[in-house]
């Protein structure tokens, strides 16, 4: 199976994306509620202090990865899952950990990476994807029920597109050809025209399940 989908949700888009949306608010509003204003302050600066040092951490374990310096990517990673845990970055860490052992065909490693990657997420909706790349490596590793059992999993509506395609998918697997042409027809109209190329590629594998059905009529 390939992992086409895995790059459509790029991992620095995600982080620019948490940043913004949250940046230090969520941090501030439990904070508020458990400390004093003189308190308050040296928390904020020691809390600020610990997420940039996870940043840093975790652009250093980017730069490892990319310039040929997987053991060091491996070390760096390493200390975010075990010294920042607290931060959005060993979600991302984790996940980027997951890709490059999928790429190694390192699939059962990759499945313990992601669900450390969905369990430091800092928000549903980053949780989902993890879910969604949880379901794909294990419908590429043949357990096509597991993959249905962690698509399930998944809040309704999210990645709907990409998740219903691959239930579908999965569907195949199974020999489902009605049930996989459910959720191919799902996919196709949660996608709408946003994706011309998905479309097409979508739509030749609901026309191949509509020949295989006539011709098993």
């Amino acid at each position: 199976m390939a992992f086409e989908a895995y790059d459509d949700y790029e991992q620095s888009e995600r982080v620019q994306k948490w940043l913004r949306q949250n940046g230090l608010s969520i941090i501030v509003g439990v904070a508020i509620g458990l400390v004093g204003i003189f308190g308050w302050q040296q928390w904020k600066s020691h809390r600020q202090g610990h997420e940039g040092q996870a940043a840093e951490i975790y652009q250093q374990a980017q730069t490892a990865a990319l310039t040929g310096k997987p053991d060091l990517a491996e070390t760096l990673t390493d200390t975010l899952l075990k010294d920042y845990s607290d931060t959005a970055y060993a979600s991302f860490a984790a996940s980027e950990r997951a890709q490059r052992q999928v790429t190694a065909k390192q699939l059962d490693k990759a499945l313990v990476s992601l669900a450390e990657a969905e369990k430091y997420a800092p928000d549903a909706e980053l949780k989902a994807l993890m879910q969604y790349r949880t379901a794909q490596v294990q419908l590429a590793m043949g357990k096509a029920d597991d993959a249905l059992a962690t698509l399930g999993k998944m809040p309704p509506k999210s990645y709907e597109s990409i998740s219903q395609e691959l239930r579908g998918d999965a569907q195949v697997k199974l020999g489902h050809p009605e049930e996989a042409l459910k959720a191919y027809e799902a996919a196709k109209a949660a996608m709408g025209d946003n994706a011309p190329q998905g479309g097409a590629l979508l739509q030749n594998k609901i026309d191949d399940l509509a020949v295989a059905g006539k011709q098993g009529a």
